[in-house]
Formats: C-alpha cells, sequence, structure tokens
C-alpha cells in the first residue's frame, strides 16, 4: 500500500500518544511508606486525536511533480485519578480517590472486609465439646 502524507500524518500522532500513556499511567508503579503499606495508584486514561490535510494545485506547479501537501495534527491526553491499592499485612483494599462521590452503599461494601475482620475478633471461638477442638 502506498504511503501517503494523512497517513504519515496520522501515523506519527498515533506514536506520540503511545510515548505519552502506557501501562504505567493506569496502574502507577507502587509506593511504600516506611511503615511497611504499600500504595498502588489506578487512573483512568481518555485521549481523543484530530488529523486532516490536503493536497492543492499551486500557481507555479510543473507537470509531473506530486502536489503540496498541508496538514494538521493534534491529541489531548487526560489522566484523573479513580483509587488506591492498599496493601497492608497482607490483605488488600481499594480506596476511592473520589470519596466525595461514593454513596453510602459504596462506602459500606468497602468497609465489608474490615468489618468482618472485626467480628470474627469479637465472638467466641467454638469448641467441638466432644473432641475439645476448635471448629
Amino acid at each position: 500500500m502506498e504511503k501517503n502524507s494523512i497517513g504519515e500524518l496520522m501515523d506519527k500522532t498515533m506514536a506520540r500518544i503511545r510515548e505519552m500513556v502506557d501501562v504505567n499511567t493506569i496502574v502507577g508503579s507502587p509506593i511504600t511508606t516506611a511503615d511497611g503499606i504499600t500504595l498502588i495508584p489506578v487512573s483512568k486514561v481518555s485521549f481523543g486525536f484530530a488529523a486532516g490535510g490536503s493536497e492543492f494545485q499551486t500557481k507555479n506547479g510543473k507537470e509531473g511533480q506530486p502536489d503540496p501537501f498541508g496538514g494538521g495534527s493534534g491529541a489531548g491526553v487526560k489522566i484523573e485519578p479513580v483509587s488506591f491499592l492498599v496493601i497492608r499485612d497482607g490483605s488488600v483494599r481499594m480506596i476511592s480517590a473520589n470519596a466525595q462521590q461514593q454513596t453510602s452503599v459504596e462506602k459500606f461494601v468497602d468497609a465489608m472486609p474490615e468489618i468482618i475482620d472485626k467480628v470474627k475478633e469479637v465472638l467466641p471461638k467454638k469448641k467441638d465439646e466432644e473432641t475439645d477442638t476448635e471448629v
């Protein structure tokens, strides 16, 4: 397939977008705090691009020469933090970066692992009376 000027323009634009946005932009590098907690940022990435151009004739154009090309392209990238994965003592928890946008139900669902752990700590362990072992 013959390469044309608009195709080359779009290829260069997409290559630049690939340079700006990679997998590390979406799931960031882990950050470890002094007390052993690991935070991993998670982001939402949106991007768009446009390219256009035209070949045109000029007064001084010579027979057999390609027509001049004029074109342009543009791109935009938006990176928005969504949440953080928090790893502490072998357990993983997700904390939303937009806490004010969470509903009560979402907050409850996020807190469920901690609630279950606390209930387990409070409840006495049952023992099997015959074998005297924990169940």
